[in-house]
């Protein structure tokens, strides 16, 4: 198929690539593409094969089948890597140097490396650059390891669990800053298992279980997805009540309200006016990012086929 001049271009790509460890199956024929100018989540349990994907595209693994190609290249030749970005989750750094040396001496590794100072001003870490990295603390050392994956200006960024250890506002600054650089025209791969992240930063989400890929699409997409609705109103239907009616898989009492969760709202609906007549303030909504997370990985057939990478 021929590409779509109206995407942007494809900085990655897996095409039907598979891997396995002995008798278990970690990728079985994966298409994924990853564009330019956007936030890409990959979501899934553990084992549901993210890091094997994100180990092909980023040349630490080889596939069993298929291919992997990043820059049309092979990931596994250094001199294609060096246009990515990469901020491990498990990552660390010698202890005795100072943060602003660290950030020097990655950045000399790339031939269009950032300016010391935006760079540490991107990350947040302009106050800490005379500190040894060995006494900073967790959130602040994952801040530095940002530093080091974006002071080479990569067209592509791989983000593992980028905000573990992070407060509130230093989360919201990251989000700040990756929209940033997305809005420059790098391509981002987010993993977390911050849902709420993935839905506020994320353009496209993959979602994965078992080694394949449930649903790629828009964060609204996957939500439209999942089998069920979240119903809320005011009722004087006690919520024990409704969570025995068949169809509804949750009832919880909210302030001032109700809220269920069905997939099967329109007769549940239904029964509810025909019980408490008075029902007021009714809202039908679709589930949250995570609640169709649950779904769709409980259900897998409700995501549907996977779909051809563009």
């Amino acid at each position: 198929m021929p590409p779509d001049p109206t995407r942007p271009p494809v900085l990655a790509r897996l095409h039907a690539a598979g891997k396995r460890y002995g008798a278990i199956e970690a990728l079985a024929g994966v298409d994924l593409a990853i564009h330019a100018g956007e936030v890409l989540a990959v979501l899934g349990a553990n084992g549901a094969g993210k890091t094997t994907a994100l180990g092909l595209l980023t040349g630490r693994l080889s596939p069993d089948a298929g291919r992997a190609e990043l820059f049309g290249g092979d990931p596994r030749d250094p001199r294609v890597r060096r246009g990515i970005g990469v901020m491990l989750q498990d990552g660390d750094l010698p202890d005795t140097l100072r943060v602003a040396e660290h950030v020097r001496l990655f950045s000399s590794y790339y031939p269009t490396s950032r300016p010391l100072a935006e760079t540490l001003a991107l990350a947040g870490v302009a106050d800490l650059a005379r500190r040894p990295y060995g006494a900073l603390s967790g959130g602040q050392k994952r801040r530095v390891q940002f530093a080091l994956a974006i002071c080479g200006r990569p067209p592509l960024l791989f983000v593992d669990e980028p905000t573990v250890g992070l407060d509130v506002e230093s989360r919201r600054g990251f989000w700040a800053v990756l929209r940033q650089l997305r809005d420059e025209g790098a391509g981002i791969v987010l993993t977390t298992h911050y849902l709420e992240e993935a839905d506020a930063l994320a353009d496209r989400i993959v979602l994965m279980a078992g080694g394949r890929i449930l649903a790629d699409d828009s964060p609204a997409g996957v939500k439209a997805r999942a089998d069920g609705k979240r119903l809320r109103a005011r009722t004087s239907v006690a919520a024990r009540e409704l969570a025995a009616w068949p169809g509804v898989l949750r009832a919880d009492e909210v302030p001032g309200a109700t809220e269920l969760v069905t997939r099967e709202a329109e007769a549940v609906l239904r029964r509810w006016l025909a019980a408490d007549p008075g029902l007021s303030e009714l809202e039908v909504r679709p589930l949250s990012l995570e609640e169709a997370f649950v779904s769709l990985t409980r259900h897998p057939g409700a995501a549907g086929p996977q779909e051809q990478a563009a």
